[in-house]
Protein backbone atom coordinates (compact mmCIF):
# COMPACT_ATOMS: atom_id res chain seq x y z
CA UNK A 1 0.00 0.00 0.00
CA UNK A 2 1.07 3.90 -0.54
CA UNK A 3 2.21 5.45 2.16
CA UNK A 4 0.92 9.04 2.07
CA UNK A 5 3.10 11.86 2.00
CA UNK A 6 2.82 15.42 1.96
CA UNK A 7 0.83 16.67 -0.63
CA UNK A 8 2.09 20.49 -1.45
CA UNK A 9 2.34 21.06 -4.80
CA UNK A 10 2.54 17.53 -5.81
CA UNK A 11 6.58 17.34 -5.97
CA UNK A 12 6.43 13.56 -5.08
CA UNK A 13 10.01 12.12 -5.09
CA UNK A 14 11.21 9.39 -8.02
CA UNK A 15 10.87 6.51 -5.92
CA UNK A 16 7.41 7.68 -4.51
CA UNK A 17 6.11 8.01 -8.43
CA UNK A 18 7.11 4.77 -9.74
CA UNK A 19 5.26 3.18 -6.40
CA UNK A 20 2.18 4.81 -7.86
CA UNK A 21 3.23 3.39 -10.91
CA UNK A 22 3.61 0.03 -9.88
CA UNK A 23 0.41 -0.14 -7.83
CA UNK A 24 -1.42 1.06 -11.35
CA UNK A 25 0.02 -1.92 -12.78
CA UNK A 26 -0.83 -4.04 -10.14
CA UNK A 27 -4.28 -2.49 -10.33
CA UNK A 28 -5.13 -3.25 -13.99
CA UNK A 29 -3.62 -6.74 -13.96
CA UNK A 30 -5.93 -7.32 -11.39
CA UNK A 31 -8.62 -6.14 -13.86
CA UNK A 32 -7.54 -7.35 -17.47
CA UNK A 33 -5.96 -10.26 -16.42
CA UNK A 34 -2.48 -9.41 -18.09
CA UNK A 35 0.47 -7.12 -17.75
CA UNK A 36 0.31 -3.27 -19.21
CA UNK A 37 2.33 -2.03 -22.15
CA UNK A 38 2.67 1.23 -20.80
CA UNK A 39 1.81 3.57 -18.40
CA UNK A 40 1.95 7.48 -19.07
CA UNK A 41 1.57 10.34 -17.02
CA UNK A 42 -1.00 12.73 -18.28
CA UNK A 43 -1.12 16.86 -17.67
CA UNK A 44 -1.99 18.19 -14.42
CA UNK A 45 -4.82 19.86 -13.80
CA UNK A 46 -5.85 22.96 -11.70
CA UNK A 47 -6.42 20.01 -9.20
CA UNK A 48 -3.55 17.30 -6.94
CA UNK A 49 -5.46 14.68 -9.00
CA UNK A 50 -3.02 12.94 -11.07
CA UNK A 51 -3.97 11.44 -14.51
CA UNK A 52 -2.02 8.52 -16.24
CA UNK A 53 -3.05 6.74 -19.22
CA UNK A 54 -2.62 2.70 -19.32
CA UNK A 55 -2.37 1.14 -22.60
CA UNK A 56 -2.66 -2.87 -22.86
CA UNK A 57 -1.18 -5.34 -24.55
CA UNK A 58 -3.97 -4.88 -27.53
CA UNK A 59 -3.41 -1.21 -27.08
CA UNK A 60 -6.82 -0.48 -25.40
CA UNK A 61 -6.36 2.54 -22.84
CA UNK A 62 -8.16 3.12 -19.84
CA UNK A 63 -7.23 6.58 -17.64
CA UNK A 64 -5.52 5.73 -14.18
CA UNK A 65 -6.37 8.39 -11.52
CA UNK A 66 -4.37 8.81 -8.02
CA UNK A 67 -5.71 11.13 -5.65
CA UNK A 68 -5.19 11.25 -1.94
CA UNK A 69 -8.22 12.98 -1.64
CA UNK A 70 -10.35 9.91 -0.36
CA UNK A 71 -13.81 12.01 -0.09
CA UNK A 72 -13.29 13.68 -3.56
CA UNK A 73 -12.73 9.54 -5.02
CA UNK A 74 -15.88 8.53 -3.18
CA UNK A 75 -18.41 10.86 -4.61
CA UNK A 76 -17.07 10.86 -8.17
CA UNK A 77 -17.62 7.08 -8.46
CA UNK A 78 -20.72 7.49 -6.52
CA UNK A 79 -22.06 9.83 -9.24
CA UNK A 80 -20.28 8.30 -12.14
CA UNK A 81 -22.39 5.18 -11.02
CA UNK A 82 -25.92 6.70 -10.38
CA UNK A 83 -25.31 8.84 -13.86
CA UNK A 84 -24.23 5.70 -15.84
CA UNK A 85 -27.66 3.58 -14.65
CA UNK A 86 -29.58 6.48 -16.26
CA UNK A 87 -27.75 6.28 -19.51
CA UNK A 88 -25.75 9.86 -19.11
CA UNK A 89 -22.65 9.87 -21.02
CA UNK A 90 -19.98 9.91 -18.40
CA UNK A 91 -17.05 7.66 -17.36
CA UNK A 92 -17.62 4.00 -16.52
CA UNK A 93 -15.60 2.99 -13.58
CA UNK A 94 -13.51 0.16 -13.81
CA UNK A 95 -11.76 -0.68 -10.92
CA UNK A 96 -10.80 1.07 -7.76
CA UNK A 97 -7.33 -0.46 -4.94
CA UNK A 98 -8.39 -1.64 -1.49
CA UNK A 99 -7.13 1.95 -0.51
CA UNK A 100 -9.19 3.87 -2.54
CA UNK A 101 -6.90 6.77 -3.59
CA UNK A 102 -6.33 5.01 -6.91
CA UNK A 103 -9.05 4.23 -9.94
CA UNK A 104 -9.28 3.16 -13.73
CA UNK A 105 -11.95 4.96 -15.62
CA UNK A 106 -13.18 4.72 -19.16
CA UNK A 107 -10.82 6.78 -21.50
CA UNK A 108 -12.56 9.23 -23.62
CA UNK A 109 -9.38 10.21 -25.60
CA UNK A 110 -7.77 14.05 -25.52
CA UNK A 111 -10.28 16.38 -27.29
CA UNK A 112 -12.06 18.49 -25.88
CA UNK A 113 -14.78 20.58 -27.09
CA UNK A 114 -13.09 23.37 -26.58
CA UNK A 115 -10.70 21.98 -29.02
CA UNK A 116 -12.42 21.13 -31.24
CA UNK A 117 -14.06 25.05 -31.29
CA UNK A 118 -10.40 26.60 -31.31
CA UNK A 119 -9.46 24.06 -34.68
CA UNK A 120 -12.77 24.60 -36.41
CA UNK A 121 -14.07 28.01 -34.83
CA UNK A 122 -17.80 28.47 -34.85
CA UNK A 123 -18.96 26.06 -37.48
CA UNK A 124 -22.60 23.77 -37.92
CA UNK A 125 -20.54 21.36 -36.75
CA UNK A 126 -19.02 23.20 -33.82
CA UNK A 127 -22.64 24.22 -33.06
CA UNK A 128 -24.39 20.83 -33.04
CA UNK A 129 -21.62 19.83 -30.60
CA UNK A 130 -23.12 22.18 -28.29
CA UNK A 131 -26.53 21.04 -28.98
CA UNK A 132 -25.62 17.88 -28.56
CA UNK A 133 -23.78 18.53 -25.29
CA UNK A 134 -27.27 20.46 -24.21
CA UNK A 135 -29.36 17.81 -24.72
CA UNK A 136 -27.46 15.69 -22.88
CA UNK A 137 -26.97 17.76 -20.10
CA UNK A 138 -30.78 18.12 -19.54
CA UNK A 139 -30.94 14.57 -19.27
CA UNK A 140 -28.05 14.20 -16.88
CA UNK A 141 -29.76 17.03 -14.98
CA UNK A 142 -33.06 15.88 -14.16
CA UNK A 143 -33.27 12.04 -15.38
CA UNK A 144 -29.45 10.90 -14.04
CA UNK A 145 -30.36 13.71 -11.56
CA UNK A 146 -32.96 11.41 -10.26
CA UNK A 147 -30.51 8.87 -9.00
CA UNK A 148 -27.94 10.88 -7.22
CA UNK A 149 -27.99 10.07 -3.46
CA UNK A 150 -27.23 13.73 -2.53
CA UNK A 151 -25.55 12.68 0.67
CA UNK A 152 -22.69 11.84 -1.23
CA UNK A 153 -21.86 15.55 -2.50
CA UNK A 154 -18.54 16.94 -1.66
CA UNK A 155 -19.20 19.36 0.00
CA UNK A 156 -22.92 20.84 -0.02
CA UNK A 157 -25.59 19.11 -1.22
CA UNK A 158 -27.64 22.49 -2.60
CA UNK A 159 -26.56 25.09 -4.34
CA UNK A 160 -28.62 27.55 -2.58
CA UNK A 161 -28.68 31.00 -0.68
CA UNK A 162 -25.34 29.96 0.96
CA UNK A 163 -23.20 28.58 -1.50
CA UNK A 164 -24.48 31.48 -4.15
CA UNK A 165 -23.29 33.86 -1.29
CA UNK A 166 -19.86 32.30 -1.15
CA UNK A 167 -19.58 32.46 -4.45
CA UNK A 168 -20.05 36.35 -4.26
CA UNK A 169 -17.87 36.92 -1.54
CA UNK A 170 -15.51 34.90 -3.86
CA UNK A 171 -15.43 37.69 -6.36
CA UNK A 172 -15.51 40.44 -3.77
CA UNK A 173 -12.23 39.47 -1.99
CA UNK A 174 -10.20 37.56 -4.85
CA UNK A 175 -11.01 40.60 -7.25
CA UNK A 176 -13.15 43.24 -6.05
CA UNK A 177 -10.53 44.09 -3.48
CA UNK A 178 -8.13 43.79 -5.73
CA UNK A 179 -9.28 46.63 -7.22
CA UNK A 180 -8.94 48.88 -4.64
CA UNK A 181 -12.16 50.19 -5.01
CA UNK A 182 -13.89 52.13 -2.15
CA UNK A 183 -17.51 50.85 -2.03
CA UNK A 184 -20.21 50.45 0.58
CA UNK A 185 -19.40 47.39 2.16
CA UNK A 186 -22.35 47.09 3.83
CA UNK A 187 -24.56 48.10 1.54
CA UNK A 188 -22.68 45.56 -1.42
CA UNK A 189 -23.50 42.79 1.10
CA UNK A 190 -27.05 44.13 1.34
CA UNK A 191 -27.16 43.30 -2.31
CA UNK A 192 -25.29 39.96 -2.27
CA UNK A 193 -28.60 38.87 0.25
CA UNK A 194 -31.42 40.24 -1.93
CA UNK A 195 -29.63 38.31 -5.21
CA UNK A 196 -28.84 35.25 -3.45
CA UNK A 197 -32.16 34.60 -1.65
CA UNK A 198 -33.84 36.28 -5.33
CA UNK A 199 -32.01 33.40 -6.89
CA UNK A 200 -32.96 30.28 -4.80
CA UNK A 201 -36.30 31.15 -5.33
CA UNK A 202 -37.04 28.65 -8.17
CA UNK A 203 -38.64 25.69 -8.57
CA UNK A 204 -36.35 23.67 -10.90
CA UNK A 205 -33.82 22.07 -8.96
CA UNK A 206 -32.09 19.16 -10.39
CA UNK A 207 -27.96 17.83 -10.54
CA UNK A 208 -25.94 20.91 -10.72
CA UNK A 209 -22.49 19.54 -12.37
CA UNK A 210 -21.21 23.10 -11.17
CA UNK A 211 -18.40 23.06 -13.78
CA UNK A 212 -20.07 22.90 -17.04
CA UNK A 213 -17.90 23.96 -19.54
CA UNK A 214 -16.13 22.76 -22.89
CA UNK A 215 -12.78 21.85 -21.44
CA UNK A 216 -15.22 19.35 -19.73
CA UNK A 217 -17.19 18.21 -22.29
CA UNK A 218 -14.87 15.06 -24.05
CA UNK A 219 -15.84 14.49 -27.93
CA UNK A 220 -15.17 10.90 -29.14
CA UNK A 221 -16.11 9.54 -32.82
CA UNK A 222 -18.59 12.73 -32.51
CA UNK A 223 -20.15 11.63 -29.37
CA UNK A 224 -19.54 14.26 -26.05
CA UNK A 225 -19.44 12.65 -22.81
CA UNK A 226 -18.29 14.20 -19.56
CA UNK A 227 -15.76 14.51 -17.32
CA UNK A 228 -15.26 16.14 -13.68
CA UNK A 229 -18.73 16.51 -12.02
CA UNK A 230 -17.01 15.28 -8.63
CA UNK A 231 -18.56 19.05 -7.37
CA UNK A 232 -22.13 18.25 -8.22
CA UNK A 233 -25.07 18.89 -6.10
CA UNK A 234 -28.76 19.79 -5.90
CA UNK A 235 -29.21 23.22 -7.61
CA UNK A 236 -30.76 25.40 -10.60
CA UNK A 237 -31.16 24.13 -14.14
CA UNK A 238 -29.51 27.77 -15.09
CA UNK A 239 -25.88 27.59 -13.79
CA UNK A 240 -24.73 24.72 -15.76
CA UNK A 241 -26.01 26.72 -19.12
CA UNK A 242 -24.60 29.31 -17.77
CA UNK A 243 -21.25 27.62 -17.78
CA UNK A 244 -21.45 26.54 -20.97
CA UNK A 245 -22.65 29.15 -22.63
CA UNK A 246 -20.55 32.16 -21.03
CA UNK A 247 -17.35 30.43 -20.82
CA UNK A 248 -14.54 32.95 -21.29
CA UNK A 249 -12.49 31.21 -23.15
CA UNK A 250 -15.04 29.98 -25.89
CA UNK A 251 -16.10 33.52 -26.70
CA UNK A 252 -19.59 32.67 -27.79
CA UNK A 253 -21.27 34.80 -30.53
CA UNK A 254 -24.48 36.33 -29.06
CA UNK A 255 -26.82 34.63 -31.49
CA UNK A 256 -25.34 31.21 -30.35
CA UNK A 257 -25.79 31.96 -26.85
CA UNK A 258 -29.26 33.19 -27.49
CA UNK A 259 -30.37 30.43 -29.58
CA UNK A 260 -28.82 27.64 -27.68
CA UNK A 261 -30.65 28.77 -24.70
CA UNK A 262 -34.19 28.52 -26.42
CA UNK A 263 -32.80 24.77 -27.16
CA UNK A 264 -32.05 23.62 -24.28
CA UNK A 265 -35.24 25.18 -22.42
CA UNK A 266 -37.25 22.84 -24.92
CA UNK A 267 -34.96 19.91 -24.69
CA UNK A 268 -35.14 20.27 -20.59
CA UNK A 269 -39.10 21.01 -20.51
CA UNK A 270 -39.29 17.53 -22.49
CA UNK A 271 -38.36 15.51 -19.53
CA UNK A 272 -40.35 17.79 -16.88
CA UNK A 273 -44.10 17.35 -15.99
CA UNK A 274 -44.82 20.61 -16.94
CA UNK A 275 -42.79 22.90 -19.26
CA UNK A 276 -40.97 25.63 -18.53
CA UNK A 277 -41.78 29.70 -18.37
CA UNK A 278 -39.12 31.01 -20.66
CA UNK A 279 -39.24 34.30 -19.97
CA UNK A 280 -39.29 33.68 -15.61
CA UNK A 281 -36.41 30.45 -16.84
CA UNK A 282 -34.47 33.32 -18.89
CA UNK A 283 -34.74 36.06 -15.84
CA UNK A 284 -33.34 33.89 -13.24
CA UNK A 285 -30.76 32.51 -16.02
CA UNK A 286 -29.27 35.83 -16.09
CA UNK A 287 -28.70 36.11 -12.78
CA UNK A 288 -26.86 33.09 -12.95
CA UNK A 289 -24.77 34.26 -16.03
CA UNK A 290 -23.70 36.93 -13.47
CA UNK A 291 -22.74 34.84 -10.61
CA UNK A 292 -20.87 32.39 -12.75
CA UNK A 293 -19.48 34.98 -14.44
CA UNK A 294 -17.81 36.66 -11.11
CA UNK A 295 -16.44 33.20 -9.78
CA UNK A 296 -14.59 32.28 -12.55
CA UNK A 297 -12.92 36.46 -11.83
CA UNK A 298 -12.88 35.41 -8.17
CA UNK A 299 -11.34 32.27 -9.35
CA UNK A 300 -8.92 33.83 -12.17
CA UNK A 301 -8.09 36.20 -9.39
CA UNK A 302 -6.95 33.44 -6.57
CA UNK A 303 -4.85 31.40 -8.78
CA UNK A 304 -3.40 34.76 -10.44
CA UNK A 305 -2.61 37.17 -7.44
CA UNK A 306 -2.37 35.04 -4.80
CA UNK A 307 -1.07 31.70 -6.53
CA UNK A 308 0.80 33.76 -8.95
CA UNK A 309 -0.27 31.63 -11.66
CA UNK A 310 0.62 34.16 -14.51
CA UNK A 311 -1.89 32.08 -17.32
CA UNK A 312 -4.62 33.12 -14.86
CA UNK A 313 -4.52 36.52 -15.11
CA UNK A 314 -4.03 36.69 -19.13
CA UNK A 315 -7.55 34.90 -18.96
CA UNK A 316 -9.02 38.04 -16.79
CA UNK A 317 -9.47 40.35 -19.81
CA UNK A 318 -11.92 37.78 -21.39
CA UNK A 319 -13.76 37.78 -18.30
CA UNK A 320 -14.11 40.96 -17.88
CA UNK A 321 -15.24 41.66 -22.21
CA UNK A 322 -17.98 38.80 -20.72
CA UNK A 323 -19.26 40.66 -17.50
CA UNK A 324 -19.08 43.93 -19.61
CA UNK A 325 -21.08 42.88 -22.58
CA UNK A 326 -23.91 41.02 -20.42
CA UNK A 327 -23.97 44.38 -17.71
CA UNK A 328 -24.61 46.22 -20.53
CA UNK A 329 -27.04 43.80 -22.53
CA UNK A 330 -28.70 41.97 -19.82
CA UNK A 331 -31.32 42.52 -16.68
CA UNK A 332 -31.84 40.12 -13.68
CA UNK A 333 -35.29 41.15 -12.37
CA UNK A 334 -33.83 42.94 -9.82
CA UNK A 335 -32.53 46.24 -7.66
CA UNK A 336 -28.82 45.80 -6.69
CA UNK A 337 -27.63 49.49 -6.75
CA UNK A 338 -24.56 49.31 -5.05
CA UNK A 339 -23.60 45.82 -6.74
CA UNK A 340 -24.12 47.70 -10.29
CA UNK A 341 -21.61 50.51 -8.69
CA UNK A 342 -18.57 47.81 -8.22
CA UNK A 343 -19.92 46.20 -11.80
CA UNK A 344 -19.66 49.48 -13.74
CA UNK A 345 -15.77 49.71 -11.73
CA UNK A 346 -15.11 46.30 -12.77
CA UNK A 347 -16.12 46.90 -16.68
CA UNK A 348 -14.83 50.88 -17.00
CA UNK A 349 -12.01 51.34 -19.47
CA UNK A 350 -9.77 51.77 -16.80
CA UNK A 351 -9.76 48.46 -14.96
CA UNK A 352 -10.00 46.74 -18.86
CA UNK A 353 -6.65 48.22 -19.83
CA UNK A 354 -4.82 47.90 -16.60
CA UNK A 355 -5.78 44.05 -17.24
CA UNK A 356 -5.47 44.30 -21.43
CA UNK A 357 -1.40 43.57 -21.95
CA UNK A 358 0.51 46.01 -24.01
CA UNK A 359 0.84 44.09 -27.43
CA UNK A 360 3.17 45.04 -30.13
CA UNK A 361 2.72 45.20 -34.00
CA UNK A 362 4.77 45.74 -36.98
CA UNK A 363 6.18 49.32 -36.06
CA UNK A 364 7.49 47.70 -32.62
CA UNK A 365 11.40 47.30 -32.69
CA UNK A 366 11.89 45.22 -29.46
CA UNK A 367 13.48 41.87 -30.05
CA UNK A 368 14.05 39.56 -27.04
CA UNK A 369 16.58 37.74 -27.35
CA UNK A 370 16.08 34.07 -24.88
CA UNK A 371 19.36 31.70 -24.48
CA UNK A 372 19.19 28.94 -22.32
CA UNK A 373 23.33 27.52 -21.92
CA UNK A 374 25.44 26.03 -19.21
CA UNK A 375 26.87 27.31 -16.28
CA UNK A 376 30.25 25.53 -16.74
CA UNK A 377 30.85 27.44 -19.97
CA UNK A 378 29.53 31.03 -18.71
CA UNK A 379 26.94 33.44 -19.33
CA UNK A 380 26.23 34.43 -23.47
CA UNK A 381 27.78 37.52 -24.06
CA UNK A 382 25.00 40.36 -25.25
CA UNK A 383 25.87 41.42 -28.81
CA UNK A 384 23.46 44.38 -28.87
CA UNK A 385 25.52 46.48 -26.65
CA UNK A 386 23.34 47.09 -23.82
CA UNK A 387 25.55 44.81 -21.52
CA UNK A 388 23.39 41.96 -20.92
CA UNK A 389 19.76 41.34 -19.03
CA UNK A 390 18.49 39.02 -17.03
CA UNK A 391 20.20 35.65 -15.84
CA UNK A 392 18.35 33.03 -14.16
CA UNK A 393 19.69 30.16 -12.45
CA UNK A 394 17.74 27.13 -12.66
CA UNK A 395 20.34 24.97 -10.19
CA UNK A 396 18.06 25.12 -7.59
CA UNK A 397 15.28 23.24 -9.27
CA UNK A 398 15.39 19.42 -9.03
CA UNK A 399 17.70 18.04 -11.54
CA UNK A 400 16.16 15.36 -14.10
CA UNK A 401 19.91 14.87 -15.75
CA UNK A 402 20.74 12.65 -12.64
CA UNK A 403 17.94 10.40 -13.58
CA UNK A 404 19.48 7.57 -16.46
CA UNK A 405 16.65 7.55 -18.84
CA UNK A 406 16.31 11.46 -19.11
CA UNK A 407 20.40 11.61 -19.69
CA UNK A 408 20.05 11.42 -23.26
CA UNK A 409 16.68 13.48 -23.94
CA UNK A 410 16.49 17.61 -23.28
CA UNK A 411 13.93 19.67 -21.68
CA UNK A 412 11.99 19.14 -25.14
CA UNK A 413 10.95 15.79 -24.80
CA UNK A 414 8.00 15.11 -23.33
CA UNK A 415 8.84 12.54 -20.19
CA UNK A 416 11.49 15.67 -18.87
CA UNK A 417 8.77 18.51 -18.95
CA UNK A 418 6.14 16.11 -17.66
CA UNK A 419 9.01 15.92 -14.77
CA UNK A 420 9.86 19.36 -14.38
CA UNK A 421 5.95 20.68 -14.46
CA UNK A 422 5.01 17.32 -11.76
CA UNK A 423 7.71 16.89 -9.98
CA UNK A 424 9.63 20.21 -9.20
CA UNK A 425 9.27 23.93 -8.38
CA UNK A 426 9.42 24.73 -11.63
CA UNK A 427 5.84 26.27 -12.06
CA UNK A 428 6.72 28.20 -9.17
CA UNK A 429 9.79 29.63 -10.79
CA UNK A 430 8.32 30.23 -13.83
CA UNK A 431 5.97 32.44 -12.23
CA UNK A 432 8.53 34.47 -10.34
CA UNK A 433 10.31 34.99 -14.23
CA UNK A 434 7.36 36.26 -15.65
CA UNK A 435 6.73 38.52 -13.01
CA UNK A 436 9.69 40.07 -13.62
CA UNK A 437 10.48 39.50 -17.30
CA UNK A 438 7.23 41.24 -18.35
CA UNK A 439 7.62 44.56 -16.44
CA UNK A 440 10.86 45.32 -18.38
CA UNK A 441 9.18 43.87 -22.22
CA UNK A 442 6.33 46.52 -20.65
CA UNK A 443 8.26 49.53 -20.79
CA UNK A 444 10.56 48.50 -23.81
CA UNK A 445 7.56 48.47 -25.64
CA UNK A 446 6.40 51.66 -24.43
CA UNK A 447 9.24 53.19 -25.28
CA UNK A 448 10.76 51.68 -28.33
CA UNK A 449 13.59 49.72 -26.91
CA UNK A 450 15.42 47.51 -29.52
CA UNK A 451 16.40 44.84 -27.64
CA UNK A 452 16.16 42.91 -24.36
CA UNK A 453 18.34 39.89 -23.60
CA UNK A 454 17.24 36.71 -20.75
CA UNK A 455 19.13 34.06 -20.68
CA UNK A 456 18.60 30.81 -18.47
CA UNK A 457 21.53 28.40 -17.17
CA UNK A 458 22.10 25.27 -15.75
CA UNK A 459 24.32 22.27 -14.77
CA UNK A 460 24.76 21.39 -18.85
CA UNK A 461 22.51 23.54 -20.54
CA UNK A 462 20.30 20.16 -21.26
CA UNK A 463 17.25 20.42 -19.51
CA UNK A 464 16.22 22.41 -17.43
CA UNK A 465 17.18 25.86 -19.27
CA UNK A 466 16.07 24.32 -22.00
CA UNK A 467 12.60 23.94 -20.73
CA UNK A 468 12.68 27.28 -19.26
CA UNK A 469 13.97 29.54 -22.06
CA UNK A 470 10.79 27.74 -24.40
CA UNK A 471 8.40 28.41 -21.44
CA UNK A 472 9.65 32.11 -21.17
CA UNK A 473 9.58 32.70 -25.10
CA UNK A 474 6.17 30.93 -25.25
CA UNK A 475 4.25 33.42 -22.40
CA UNK A 476 5.89 36.52 -23.98
CA UNK A 477 4.50 35.79 -27.37
CA UNK A 478 1.44 35.00 -26.15
CA UNK A 479 1.14 37.79 -23.66
CA UNK A 480 2.72 40.55 -26.06
CA UNK A 481 3.05 39.01 -29.56
CA UNK A 482 6.66 40.32 -29.18
CA UNK A 483 9.30 39.08 -31.49
CA UNK A 484 11.77 36.44 -30.27
CA UNK A 485 14.81 35.42 -31.22
CA UNK A 486 15.21 31.58 -29.27
CA UNK A 487 18.69 30.18 -29.24
CA UNK A 488 19.44 26.63 -26.72
CA UNK A 489 23.40 27.38 -26.83
CA UNK A 490 24.44 24.29 -25.47
CA UNK A 491 22.00 21.86 -27.77
CA UNK A 492 23.92 23.57 -30.88
CA UNK A 493 27.02 23.20 -29.98
CA UNK A 494 26.57 19.86 -29.54
CA UNK A 495 24.68 19.51 -32.60
CA UNK A 496 21.58 17.75 -31.32
CA UNK A 497 19.00 20.19 -32.73
CA UNK A 498 19.13 23.70 -34.38
CA UNK A 499 17.18 25.85 -32.17
CA UNK A 500 18.19 28.88 -32.90
CA UNK A 501 15.07 30.93 -35.44
CA UNK A 502 12.81 33.37 -34.52
CA UNK A 503 9.15 32.91 -33.00
CA UNK A 504 7.36 35.48 -35.29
Amino acid sequence: MLKRVARGNLIFGREYMEQIISAIKALWQEWAGTEAKEVTILPQSGSDRIYYRVTGPDNKTVIATYNEHLKENQTFISFSKALQSKGCPVCNVLKVNVAGNIYLQEDFGDVSLLNLLEKHGYTDYIYGLFQQSLRELAHLQIIGGSAINYDDCLTTHEFGKQAIMSDLLYFKYYFLDTLKYPYDKQALLNDFEALSTYLTHTGNKHFMFRDFQSRNIMVKDDKVHFIDYQGGMRGALQYDVASLLWQARAELPDDWKNSLLTYYIDEAGKYLSHPLDAALFTAQYNGYVLIRLLQVLGAYGFRGFFQRKAQFLTSIPLALRNLKWFTDNRRMGISVPEFDRCLEFCTSAEIMARFEPLKADENTPLVVQIHSFSFRKGIPADSSGNGGGFVFDCRGILNPGRIEEFKTQTGRDKAVKDFLEQRTNMPDFLNSVFDMVDISVTDYIKRGFGSLQVNFGCTGGQHRSVYAADALARHLRNKFGVRIELKHIEQEAKNWINLTYKVE
